[in-house]
């Protein structure tokens, strides 16, 4: 496991942006982040489980979060401004940005991979995670010290079989990633940095996974110190790097 003990008030005053925040490791990283004094801004398409999410951060005494319901398969171009002008509205910058989000798709042959599959993965994983980005960069960089994390994967790292638009989407976010870093670097008091979570124990992670026993693998509460440490004050300078939260 990474190894970093957070101080408790890390992230006291900040404004952190998670997608996929309703379940899994975007509902452990919304739910620290907010432990540690962020104000979480909890997007993703079910509202219900945002909703969840909410009520547990404010039982639990945290900065009071904020609900986006937003769906990342089929916004348009205005509504990703529309969510940048709220932010702005609401808070004057962004301190974070946790790219969580994604789908799996079909684990398949590419050859038996349809053309329709391939796009959605791809719409979710990497063109969202784009616009996202770059709508809310000019966000970022009102910031004095920002960060943005991206998702990645073993399969995005090395290409293996059968992992389809999943694997190419991943190999997309490193390179997205990359891209960002160097062209923030020295430039912007933003950094970038992506972070394979490694096996845990969420639903995707059955999915792709049926036969597996999901009690072999961590929570997604026990992966979160590589989050604290890439969203807080400690990672300042550390940019374009590929961590692993295990």
């Amino acid at each position: 496991m990474f190894d970093y003990s957070a101080r408790p008030e890390l992230l006291k005053d900040r404004v952190i942006l998670v997608t996929g925040a309703g379940r899994g490791i975007g509902a452990a990283a919304a739910k620290t982040f907010a432990a540690h004094g962020a104000t979480v801004l909890l997007l993703g398409k079910t509202e219900a489980n945002l909703t969840q999410v909410y009520d547990e951060i404010e039982a639990a005494g945290h900065p009071q979060p904020v609900v986006i319901p937003f769906n990342l398969e089929t916004a348009l171009p205005h509504q990703y401004d529309e969510l940048a002008a709220m932010v702005e509205a609401e808070f004057g910058h962004l301190d974070g940005l946790l790219h969580n989000a994604s789908i799996i798709g079909p684990r398949t042959p590419l050859e038996q991979l349809s053309g329709e599959n391939f796009m959605r993965v791809m719409q979710v994983n990497v063109n969202a995670m784009f616009m996202l980005t770059s709508t809310l960069l000019p966000l970022l960089k009102l910031s004095q010290d920002a960060s943005v994390v991206f998702t990645s994967s073993s399969v995005g790292r090395k290409g293996r079989a059968y992992w389809g638009a999943y694997g190419v989407s991943k190999f997309a976010t490193e390179g997205l990633m990359q891209t960002l870093a160097d062209e923030i670097d020295g430039v912007a008091p933003v950094r970038a940095n992506s972070v394979n979570p490694g096996a845990t124990r969420t639903s995707m992670r059955a999915q792709a996974y049926p036969g597996e026993n999901p009690s072999n693998n961590p929570a997604p509460e026990e992966i979160m110190p590589v989050y604290l440490y890439l969203m807080g004050p400690d990672s300042t300078g550390i940019n374009g790097q590929a961590f692993n939260a295990q």
